[in-house]
Order: C-alpha cells, then sequence, then structure tokens
C-alpha cells in the first residue's frame, strides 16, 4: 500500500474526495489535508477541475504552492458565491467600502478644516482691528 504524504496513512482530502488512492508523491496531499480538505478541494475541483489544478500547480514553483492553492480556493468558493464575477464582486464590495470611508474622512477633516479657517479668521480680524 503506497503511503500518503499526509504521514497519518489515510489519504489526503483531494484523494479522498476523488476517492482514489493517495500515492506518496500525491500533488495534492500537502495542501489537502485529510478533515477539511476534502470540501475545500470539491469546491476547487466543481470550478477548476481536478486535472487543470494538477497541472497548475506543476508549473508553480514548490515554494510558492501553498499560496497558489489558498488563492485557487478563495476564487473557487467566490465562484460558486458569483459565478458571474466571482472574487472580482468581493474586490468591488471592498473598494466601494474604502471610498465610502475616504467620503467620511474627506468631509470630517473638510468641516475641521472649515472650523479651524473660520476661527483664524475671526482671531486674525480682532488683532488685525487692534492695532
Amino acid at each position: 500500500m503506497a503511503s500518503s504524504v499526509t504521514g497519518t496513512g489515510s489519504p489526503c482530502g483531494a484523494c479522498k474526495f476523488l476517492r482514489r488512492k493517495c500515492a506518496s508523491d500525491c500533488i495534492f496531499a500537502p495542501y489537502f489535508c485529510s478533515e477539511q480538505g476534502t470540501a475545500r478541494f470539491a469546491a476547487i475541483h466543481k470550478v477548476f477541475g481536478a486535472s487543470n489544478v494538477s497541472k497548475l500547480l506543476l508549473h508553480v514553483p514548490v515554494a510558492d504552492r501553498y499560496e497558489a492553492v489558498v488563492t485557487i480556493a478563495y476564487e473557487a468558493q467566490a465562484r460558486i458565491r458569483d459565478p458571474v464575477y466571482g472574487c472580482v464582486a468581493h474586490i468591488f464590495s471592498l473598494q466601494q467600502q474604502v471610498c465610502g470611508i475616504l467620503c467620511i474622512l474627506l468631509t470630517h477633516n473638510l468641516y475641521r478644516y472649515i472650523c479651524f479657517s473660520f476661527f483664524f479668521s475671526i482671531f486674525f480680524k480682532h488683532i488685525y482691528h487692534r492695532s
């Protein structure tokens, strides 16, 4: 029996989902643990397909694969939630929130500037008219 890379003897989450034996050189094993990996891989498989993801991971340097898997998983979840826009919908929402906060800050700073200017205009008029 080929042992899996997970070291527990049980197949990784991807192989468990695909119902296959987890080989010692399984590309998915380091990134999809036996417990939560199955559900995470299910979304990735549904959106991108196992074959496409394995080919993609083979082209990514080993040091960068974990981040690639996290990114692929995020995009897969976003595509399931919003098939048209995917993660772009979330990015757009965050941009709208940033714009709203900037408007509030600019309004607040403008108000402070007006009050500050008004105060100093009165102060300097008072000093200027004294002399």
